[in-house]
């Protein structure tokens, strides 16, 4: 065994013990916490740490040179407040970093009993978790002891804690959006998009059914809270339903409910989602999935108001707005027979269509450092977690790719690479590591049939737009290397070529 070290804080108590600070009237002191376990316990040295006068700490050193025979080392430190974890935190946990590395094979005790409640506490942590010290404590009945701490915060209850972290990241991860969510929450400079808004704005009023069209992880759901938010039904329930989510066989129930013993495991009354959202808005996202014969339902629901449960003969009517939202053409479901269209006609009143991220322009490089800022403020409590910011090679990525899955994979990318990266700063290899490869299309499978004829100019633009894109991405937004990855002759004609196909 090594060396045996004491540290302990100098208490008020302690400086009372050795008359530096006058006590109470008919206030026993005895020997104070620090002399009381020297008396006990042996120890080779004594590592004194105080916020006091030097004085102070030097006379209170020689009265203790007159009870004990050890060695005293005095640590002056600069605490804000006796009670500041953060400062109390430096001190302890540097002081034991400097004193382990100098003599590695130390037996350390700290004594708990001096000093106030958070000294204590910090003191707690690091012996447990990061340094592996004993604990003393000291009475005027017993004097010192060594005590066991019944809990082991490493393996207990830092795990719990990271495990939370871990769920907390996973509900980043979903990036649902805010049930406050408003059309100031909507971030963009695209001339579009803000007409959009602005249409969104004149329904939201307006007691009618929208019907939201685009692809997916474009905003939908923000798009309807927005609205459920700005309109006369605002604080009543919105209720989200993935009717691609529903299986065929419970769609009935889950809509609008049943009635005890309605089939074979119905052992209670259920309320379903449209009672649930009587007054307020039911979002039905995915709502091109719905099956056929539930469109019918759904359809006799919205031209009545009125609604019966599975097994019920009744009917009850309910007050209910619909949003709807779906990433598929309806139009081309319509002529196909695969969805009606009467139902189409009757939610889509109000028909809200929004751009996908790659083709609003100026909008990326804003969208990624607000996501970024939310990342940071969300996931600050995690352990050990930095706030990080996006270098310049790793934006000129992000600019240059085009985001099939929209504002939902550049937050998950961004998510990922605040993982990855070791650093406050993104660079471009986190971010490459942080994007999923998606599998390349044979070539020819792009190219229309010639048919009836073909916009050869069309088709040769796209091709161009594909592979400019790709080696931007690959040369992280160079120009100069892009140029030299496609066979062009400098990077001016690769600049003319992004003016002329509009690529940021």
């Amino acid at each position: 065994m090594g060396k045996k070290i004491l540290i302990s804080w100098l208490g008020i108590t302690d400086l009372k013990a050795a008359g530096q600070i006058p006590s109470i009237s008919d206030e026993i002191i005895g020997d104070g916490p620090i002399l009381g376990a020297l008396k006990t316990l042996a120890f080779d040295e004594l590592h004194l740490i105080h916020e006091q006068e030097q004085s102070k700490a030097d006379a209170y050193i020689n009265w203790l040179a007159e009870h004990a025979t050890l060695k005293v080392v005095s640590i002056k430190c600069s605490l804000r407040s006796p009670i500041d974890f953060g400062d109390i935190h430096r001190v302890m946990d540097g002081y034991l970093e400097k004193l382990t590395a100098k003599e590695p094979g130390l037996d350390v005790s700290i004594h708990l009993s001096p000093g106030t409640p958070a000294m204590t506490a910090v003191s707690i942590l690091l012996g447990k978790t990061k340094h592996n010290t004993r604990f003393v404590q000291s009475t005027k009945e017993r004097g010192g002891e060594f005590v066991a701490i019944p809990f082991d915060i490493s393996a207990e209850y830092i795990p719990q804690l990271v495990k939370n972290a871990d769920k907390k990241l996973t509900e980043l991860s979903y990036s649902e959006a805010p049930l406050s969510a408003a059309f100031s929450d909507i971030i963009t400079q695209n001339p579009e998009l803000k007409r959009t808004l602005l249409k969104a704005e004149k329904i939201a009023v307006r007691d009618v059914p929208a019907l939201i069209m685009g692809e997916s992880g474009t905003g939908k759901e923000l798009f309807a809270k927005a609205i459920h938010n700005s309109s006369l039904r605002k604080g009543k329930p919105f209720i989200t339903v993935n009717c691609g989510a529903i299986p065929k066989d419970l769609i009935d129930s889950e809509l609008f409910g049943h009635v005890k013993g309605a089939f074979t495991g119905a052992s209670s009354h259920k309320i379903g989602y449209f009672e649930a959202a009587d007054g307020g808005t039911l979002f039905l996202d995915e709502f091109g999935e719905l099956p056929e014969d539930a469109q019918v339902r759904l359809l006799r629901v919205l031209q009545s108001g009125e609604m019966s449960k599975v097994g019920d003969s009744g009917s009850i009517r309910v007050d209910v707005r619909i949003i709807a939202a779906t990433n598929r053409n309806l139009a081309a479901e319509i002529t196909t027979g695969r969805f009606r269209e009467d139902l189409f006609y009757r939610v889509a009143v109000g028909i809200i269509t929004l751009l996908p991220l790659r083709e609003r322009t100026g909008d990326i490089a804003m969208l990624a450092d607000y996501l970024m800022d939310k990342i940071n403020r969300e996931a600050s409590n995690q352990p050990g977690y930095i706030n990080k910011k996006i270098s310049v090679k790793a934006k000129n990525i992000i600019l240059s790719y085009p985001w099939p899955g929209n504002i939902r994979e550049l937050h998950g990318t961004l998510l990922r690479a605040s993982i990855w990266a070791d650093t406050g700063l993104i660079t471009e290899t986190d971010l490459q590591e942080a994007m999923i490869e998606r599998p390349q299309q044979a070539t020819t499978s792009e190219l229309p049939a010639i048919g009836g004829g073909v916009d050869v100019q069309q088709v040769l633009d796209a091709v161009k737009r594909k592979y400019i894109t790709q080696a931007l991405k690959k040369t992280a937004g160079s120009k100069k290397e892009a140029a030299e990855l496609l066979g062009l002759p400098n990077y001016q004609t690769l600049s003319n070529w992004m003016e002329k196909l509009d690529i940021q």
